[in-house]
């Protein structure tokens, strides 16, 4: 029997290496496909090479490597604006040393330079903070200082440190659930679930975050989402809330980690029901507009205007280092309290690591980590967290190195998992060179 017409749209849609790769042919190398040498959505308007959301192209590799810092061109997109304050300055420090820093992968015997492997594994920008200034800064392809990417799921911190702050002013309970704020949703898989265990992604529902399973709920929640283009047949959900309506729910929430995208969705829409303003516009006010950020972020919306806050974030390396760097501090930063210290302190205990332990899929890169706040923490001597957006986009915050690097990337694989034997070990030498030690 031939697959469903939709899941074979979802399926080619979502094996986004398959355009150039074959399983005998290994991936065509970073040098090779800088989008600015392949010349990309070059013309106006452009009379070939073009990249499109319609047909599904912009999700190719190597196009991917042109889109993800062009979402806003791709999407329909509301403004996180920046507000009318002065920039916060990131003071310059280059230390010319770390250019020639090696660090070895794990399973690895061999040392690596890390700016080699960094280009090599399609870095597209990074930026490295210590102690507040600039130490090392690089953009690779069409990035440069002012030129935002999709970050995808480094989104959802930005949200879960929102929701912390509503749970610490009272506007919102943590204990309360889904149906008491979101009643539409009282017969789906959230009904029952506490706001908690949105945070910590300890809800137990029928969904799927294999994006290369066209049957899985994450490929439907991608196309009511507008993350995919729909094939001319859809007959699924308007949106991403009536979407989360169809979600089911399949043992007890609250008993193991499962990381849920869906999950952050409900509580982008509790922070608007509660606020009476769109989540992005509070994220704005309450965070980014304070940041003294040098340009405004954006966020892809669905087609009922509602802002993907799982992964829809597009900004700039410097700004989101400036995020990374005011969580590091305490939530201060600029002259100002931006997010309350003992919001910041909850976030740093991490979470339960016997409710990572038993996740569904095999973290077995991330042994002895755990997940809150819509933050995953490595529970390492130096008491780093981070938030990962996948194909290697990160912020990561070591507050005994006093460092804070930010990673955008652009490559075949979406898979952040199959990256952590270098990305680690290579985040870890940098805090070793910067005094973090191990």
């Amino acid at each position: 029997m031939g697959m469903k017409p939709i899941a074979a749209w979802v399926l080619a849609l979502s094996l986004v290496s398959a355009s150039p790769v074959t399983a005998q042919q290994a991936p065509a190398s970073a040098a090779e496909t800088d989008p600015v040498k392949l010349g990309w959505m070059q013309g106006t308007p452009p009379p070939e090479k073009q990249i499109r959301f319609s047909d599904g192209s912009f999700l190719h590799f190597p196009k991917n490597r042109w889109s993800f810092a062009h979402y806003r061109e791709l999407f329909p997109t509301a403004r996180i604006g920046r507000g009318k304050g002065p920039v916060v300055p990131l003071p310059r420090a280059l230390r010319a040393d770390l250019a020639t820093l090696s660090f070895t992968p794990d399973g690895e015997t061999k040392p690596r330079n890390w700016v080699e492997t960094f280009d090599a594994t399609y870095g597209d920008a990074i930026v490295v903070l210590h102690r507040g200034k600039i130490v090392f800064e690089r953009y690779n392809g069409v990035m440069n200082a002012d030129q935002p990417h999709i970050g995808f799921s480094l989104t959802k911190s930005f949200y879960g440190t929102l929701t912390e702050m509503m749970i610490a002013e009272g506007a919102i309970d943590e204990a309360k659930t889904v149906a008491q704020y979101l009643p539409e949703l009282a017969q789906s898989g959230f009904g029952d679930a506490a706001v908690r265990q949105l945070l910590d992604m300890t809800t137990s529902l029928d969904y799927n975050e294999d994006a290369a399973d066209a049957d899985a709920q994450m490929a439907k929640f991608m196309l009511a989402s507008g993350g995919y283009p729909r094939p001319k047949d859809y007959a699924g959900p308007a949106n991403t809330f009536e979407l989360l309506k169809t979600v089911k729910k399949v043992a007890p929430h609250g008993e193991r980690f499962d990381y849920q995208s869906v999950d952050t969705e409900v509580l982008g829409f509790i922070i608007a029901r509660v606020s009476g303003k769109p989540a992005e516009k509070v994220l704005e006010e309450r965070i980014w507009a304070r940041l003294g950020a040098e340009n405004d972020a954006n966020i892809t919306l669905d087609e009922a205007g509602a802002s993907r806050s799982t992964g829809g974030m597009s900004a700039t390396a410097r700004d989101l280092a400036r995020f990374g760097e005011m969580i590091r501090r305490g939530g201060r930063w600029g002259g100002q309290q931006i997010v309350p210290a003992p919001v910041i302190a909850k976030i740093r205990q991490g979470g339960n690591k016997q409710d990572f332990a038993r996740a569904i899929w095999d973290y077995n890169t991330r042994r002895g980590w755990s997940y809150k706040s819509q933050w995953w923490h490595t529970h390492n001597a130096n008491g780093a967290f981070m938030g990962i957006g996948m194909y290697g986009q990160a912020i990561y915050i070591d507050p005994k190195a006093e460092m804070v690097i930010v990673r955008f990337n652009s490559g075949p694989v979406g898979s952040t998992v199959g990256m952590d034997h270098i990305t680690m070990p290579m985040f870890q030498a940098l805090a070793d060179r910067l005094g973090g030690g191990r």
